[in-house]
């Protein structure tokens, strides 16, 4: 097996995928090494001289101000893990609560939060070895970092909290026990601080958000082209000269590739062929597939760059000083997270609307009502549509922006927050709505096209027609038909419902 070398500079999303869904292990950059020890003598030297440094003798929050004996430091770091464990709500599952680990990781090697290698390398031994921390999704403001989630993260280093292994759950001490892992005999100063104070939550559920939306955005592509077969859609509308002329990277990206897609294609059709022009769910598709894109990649440079930031508090320097400030404030991925939940909302809104005009005798072109060849006696796709409409219309709900509220914690020390979990977690959600939507879409689509003539299609969208045909037949009469919605859903997430050779 490979391992993925954290040096604090290169994570990016695949890396991240890697080690979070493909369990690949990760080990710590020679050159990181060096900088971590001299951290951690500053954090050392600052103990022994007594001065107050926030959090490191200290007390939190509002009791910034009140001092901590040196005898009391391992205690106290002790104390802020289990006082902030205050998670509530489902657990997360284990792909982003490893993906925390290793984001955690990532920015603590960095050599500015003062924490020992002997901690992250048991952080790092739990990542190897499988041992998931047991964080649920609910707690954090996204301001001091998302202190109750990496709370639970940290627990079990010190033999608290619960764990996964090998698919269970069970207490700490017995899943590092059955792991062949020792925990930590505690924590030495400001240690709890650098473990919890960040932004690595709001950042692994964001991340794998994004890298799913990346997927099913092209996925998107393939459902759009199939349906303008299926409503013998006008390709003019893909002119590249079109795009150039409005310049939006996106747009053109998009316009090439369904074009592509549609290359040698019987059953699309030329403008003034049957009629003029096509509705804007058709003809402004890259448009607003383009657009789609363009937020997805603004919004990767967002998260890979706080993938590989410092985000703790307070920050030790080269020259002995510790700053307090805010880089903890998860404001950036806040505004980038919901941004994201927009742009997927748009996708299932517009998917939507081209379902709408394949089961409509009156927008389809010459289709049978509902997709079924004895409308009345049968309902058809009639609630195929009525289910795509309910997703969108909860999409749209979801799509508030988190980022504009906030609300004083920490007796108003903390008194304006980002809800960057917030906006990370809906996106996941609207992701799920969309990616469902989607594979209604392409259900839709293999029906409508089995009334004209699937021998017809282009050479790039037939497999894509034959996958779903390997797995849901064509509906002659009506069926149960959420397990065809949930068997399309099922070849989305596992990328075999997917274009191939074609320009991402």
């Amino acid at each position: 097996m490979t391992m993925i070398v954290l040096d604090g500079r290169n994570l990016n999303i695949e890396k991240l995928v890697r080690i979070s869904r493909g369990w690949e292990k990760v080990k710590v950059a020679p050159e990181s090494l060096e900088q971590i020890q001299n951290a951690r003598s500053r954090i050392e030297e600052i103990v022994e001289i007594g001065a107050p440094v926030y959090g490191i003798n200290t007390g939190f929050g509002k009791l910034a101000d009140t001092p901590i004996e040196n005898g009391e430091v391992s205690q106290l770091q002790k104390n802020l893990l289990m006082s902030h464990a205050c998670g509530v709500g489902n657990p997360y599952s284990e792909d982003i609560v490893r993906g925390m680990m290793a984001l955690r990781i990532n920015a603590l090697i960095k050599g500015y939060s003062g924490i020992r290698m002997e901690t992250i390398m048991k952080l790092m031994e739990l990542l190897n070895k499988r041992v998931t921390p047991v964080v649920f999704e609910q707690g954090s403001l996204g301001a001091s970092g998302d202190l109750a989630p990496l709370s639970h993260m940290s627990l079990p280093l010190i033999g608290l909290g619960e764990v996964y292994y090998k698919g269970k759950r069970m207490p700490a001490k017995e899943g590092l026990k059955r792991a062949g892992i020792l925990p930590l005999d505690g924590l030495r100063a400001k240690e709890g601080l650098c473990l919890i104070n960040g932004t690595q939550a709001m950042t692994s559920v964001g991340a794998h958000v994004l890298y799913d939306a990346c997927n099913l955005h092209y996925q998107a592509i393939g459902a759009y082209a199939m349906t303008m077969e299926a409503l013998r859609g006008i390709v003019d509308a893909f002119d590249e000269r079109i795009h150039r002329l409005r310049g939006h990277k996106g747009q053109i990206a998009y316009a090439i590739s369904a074009s592509k897609m549609l290359e040698n294609s019987q059953l699309v059709t030329r403008q003034n062929e049957l009629r003029v022009q096509d509705a804007y769910s058709l003809r402004c598709a890259p448009q607003v597939g383009g657009a789609i894109a363009d937020t997805i990649g603004f919004v990767r440079k967002v998260v890979e760059t706080e993938m590989n930031a410092v985000t703790d508090n307070p920050l030790v320097f080269e020259d002995g000083s510790a700053i307090s400030a805010g880089n903890f404030h998860g404001e950036p991925l806040a505004f980038a997270f919901d941004y994201l939940g927009i742009a997927l909302s748009e996708l299932a809104n517009i998917s939507e609307r081209r379902i709408e005009r394949m089961v409509n005798a009156n927008l389809s072109n010459g289709l049978p009502p509902f997709l079924v060849a004895k409308p009345g006696l049968n309902s058809g796709f009639m609630i195929v549509q009525y289910s795509a409409a309910s997703l969108v219309s909860e999409n749209k709900v979801l799509s508030h922006p988190a980022s504009v509220d906030s609300i004083p914690s920490s007796a108003n020390q903390e008194d304006h927050v980002s809800m960057g979990s917030i906006s990370a977690r809906k996106a996941k959600t609207i992701l799920e709505n969309t990616r469902r939507v989607i594979a209604m879409e392409y259900f839709a689509s293999a029906q409508a096209i089995d009334f004209r003539d699937a021998r017809k299609m282009a050479p790039k969208t037939k497999p894509m027609y034959d996958v779903i045909r390997q797995s849901v037949p064509f509906i002659e009469k009506d069926d149960t038909m959420y397990v065809h919605i949930q068997r399309i859903e099922n070849l989305l997430i596992s990328g075999e419902l997917s274009p191939k050779e074609v320009l991402k």
